[in-house]
């Protein structure tokens, strides 16, 4: 069943709780239409700050109302959120350890056909290495709501990523969020897929295709890449034929390379292959049109499992 977009369930499930708690604050550069934060703003006008196009401004306001109790929210592009005032968030947030909620929007290529100056598919890698600081990328409505309401109260610096499409309910009741534990979609022996973000929708299609040809995968949505559910993954290796993984980021620095890392210290054996974005300017296009380009289309995603499994 497609949902809405996660970007709305994210405005909604805030403005909820901001309704019933006055420390929530809202800060954004130039983004209130963008991040669907229009109705918080009118029902809301004391708890949103517009700072303009202005990222490091934002990031370093943020740090400061977090500095006397607020619970604070700067939302705004990932790409210029990520880029232009990663030296804030080093320094203002995570060096200086308050616990702000940065919501980076249409995140990877969301924005399509605008091209790579507004493509976000180094934000995972940058934050990666930048200590004392959680990512969280959402893959559908549940885990978006579920994150924003561990996200109010939670003791850390956090970044949470969104994309812009209506998502899949991809989750049953019998599913439980939280942070820094993946869930798993589906449970088989042939092929071990870990994905994160808008591409498990993508991945959960590819599973069904494949479920068609009797190749049972295992499908675990990584919604926190930081800090990283290992056990989830070699839990789920033992009568595993390979490992795949698919993001809506680079191939550098991602979720595939995490679990690469993990299984290679581990000693783990098994043929392994990242789905990502190369090493490249990609071509620009819509969404759909530049992730179905570089082999995240359901199609492709199940040829390239079948020849794994072989």
């Amino acid at each position: 069943m497609i949902e809405r977009a996660n970007l709305e369930i994210f405005a909604e499930t805030l403005l909820e709780l901001a309704k019933k708690d006055k420390n929530i604050i809202v800060v954004t550069s130039d983004s209130r239409g963008s991040g669907k934060l229009t109705n918080f703003g009118k029902e809301l006008p004391e708890q949103i700050i517009e700072v303009g196009i202005a990222e490091q401004n934002l990031v370093g306001i943020c740090a400061g109302l977090s500095a006397v109790g607020k619970k604070v929210f700067g939302v705004s592009p990932s790409s210029f959120l990520t880029a232009r005032s990663l030296e804030q968030i080093k320094n203002d947030i995570a060096y200086s350890n308050h616990p702000v909620t940065l919501v980076g929007i249409s995140a990877g290529v969301s924005y399509g056909q605008l091209g790579s100056t507004h493509h976000s598919i180094h934000d995972i890698a940058v934050l990666r290495a930048i200590n004392n600081i959680d990512i969280i990328i959402p893959a559908d409505n549940f885990e978006t709501r579920e994150a924003i309401k561990s996200a109010v109260n939670y003791k850390r610096p956090l970044f949470i990523r969104f994309g812009k499409k209506p998502m899949m309910n991809l989750h049953t009741s019998n599913h439980n969020f939280k942070i820094g534990h993946g869930i798993k979609l589906k449970s088989g022996n042939d092929l071990v897929i870990v994905s994160t973000g808008e591409t498990v929708n993508r991945a959960f299609k590819a599973c069904e295709i494949l479920e068609k040809l009797n190749i049972n995968c295992t499908l675990i949505s990584m919604h926190t890449i930081k800090p990283f559910d290992e056990d989830i993954l070699l839990n789920s290796l033992p009568k595993a034929k390979g490992v795949l993984t698919i993001e809506e980021h680079s191939v550098s620095g991602g979720l595939g390379e995490k679990c690469a890392s993990i299984l290679s210290q581990k000693n783990i054996h098994l043929p392994f292959k990242i789905i990502g974005f190369p090493d490249e300017y990609m071509v620009n296009g819509s969404q759909n049109d530049v992730l179905d380009y570089y082999n995240m289309s359901p199609e492709k995603i199940s040829e390239i499992a079948q020849k794994m499994i072989k």
